[in-house]
């Protein structure tokens, strides 16, 4: 698939509704927040604030059919992210604001964290076209993880009482190793078209059994880990990275790898591009979706191509 060319937004679109985490409260995310309603009015733009999730998507449909949205912006870290592509229509423009712990996707994109640049980058209004992956009617933006980190992730949202820092993974994680058993999953997929179309490939189904899985749309996860560096987000197609053993060693051995950029030269590591893929297993194992804790296999998963329309820097479209 070719690179999606940029568009503009159209210059009477001048409403702006941004969806905000309530767990923000009135630190340093809420001041940057009233940075970021200043600096629109500077645009001649109108900024709204919409804490209620279930609001954004009426409120967005109203403003884009009578040709007033400029964007939806995403306020908050990955989670705001996903929660905000699940509630927004395709082909309404969006755009990240990053306030939150992780912010893989803004930084995918070269989004600023300073308000005003942010704002800049709306007033200018690039956009281009992204995939979305849907898994089992959820769409996701990152990527898919299945078995240790997502028990990890499960059990740091079970014990979330406010705004997630990094220190607040430390124990989940040794429970984690304490009693994580590594179920084992079977996955069976589809190829995508090597014409890089997204198209099936012949139609023919292949199944592999793995203990970690990872389904992969933007090349990043949390510590800088890229299970595909060479995914992209508008190629029309997911990317499939598996690993078969089943151990704390092994989970060690493939983090290893992966930060030393070697472990598709592994026996036991298998990467696919894919269209369509299918994820189950006969004990419990959990599954995240762009950082958040999403619930227990089976899993239907499917590409979405250009289901995204996101706002950019000028220089991430030249890039």
């Amino acid at each position: 698939m070719s690179p999606a060319e940029p568009n503009r937004i159209p210059a009477e679109a001048d409403q702006v509704l941004i969806l905000t985490n309530p767990k923000a409260g009135s630190g340093p995310a809420h001041y940057r927040l009233e940075r970021f309603l200043a600096a629109l009015t500077r645009w001649r733009l109108k900024g709204y604030l919409v804490a209620d999730p279930t609001e954004i998507g009426p409120r967005a449909d109203e403003l884009h059919r009578a040709g007033r949205l400029r964007a939806v912006v995403s306020a908050g870290g990955d989670g705001t992210a996903a929660e905000t592509i699940n509630r927004i229509a395709a082909g309404i423009p969006i755009a990240l604001f990053p306030l939150g712990t992780e912010n893989l996707l803004a930084r995918y994109l070269d989004m600023p964290r300073q308000p005003e640049e942010v704002a800049e980058i709306i007033a200018v209004g690039t956009t281009i076209q992204h995939d979305a992956g849907n898994a089992s009617g959820r769409l996701f933006a990152i990527m898919i993880g299945c078995g240790f980190d997502a028990e990890v992730v499960r059990r740091v949202h079970l014990e979330r009482d406010g705004h997630i820092t990094r220190l607040r993974y430390l124990k989940p994680i040794w429970d984690s190793i304490r009693s994580y058993e590594y179920p084992q999953m079977r996955i069976s997929y589809e190829l995508a078209s090597p014409n890089g179309n997204g198209s099936v490939d012949g139609g023919n189904w292949t199944a592999i059994d793995a203990r970690f899985a990872f389904v992969v749309n933007v090349p990043r996860f949390a510590l800088g880990l890229r299970f595909v560096p060479e995914a992209q987000a508008d190629d029309g197609q997911l990317d499939l990275c598996t690993f078969s053993g089943g151990s704390l060693f092994h989970g060690l051995w493939y983090l290893g790898n992966v930060l030393l950029h070697k472990h598709q030269q592994l026996s036991d590591c298998t990467v696919r591009p894919v269209r369509r893929l299918r994820i189950e297993s006969d004990r419990p194992v959990p599954y995240e979706l762009d950082g958040d804790a999403s619930g227990f296999l089976p899993l239907d998963v499917h590409i979405e191509p250009n289901r995204l329309t996101l706002i950019v820097p000028p220089s991430r479209v030249r890039a």
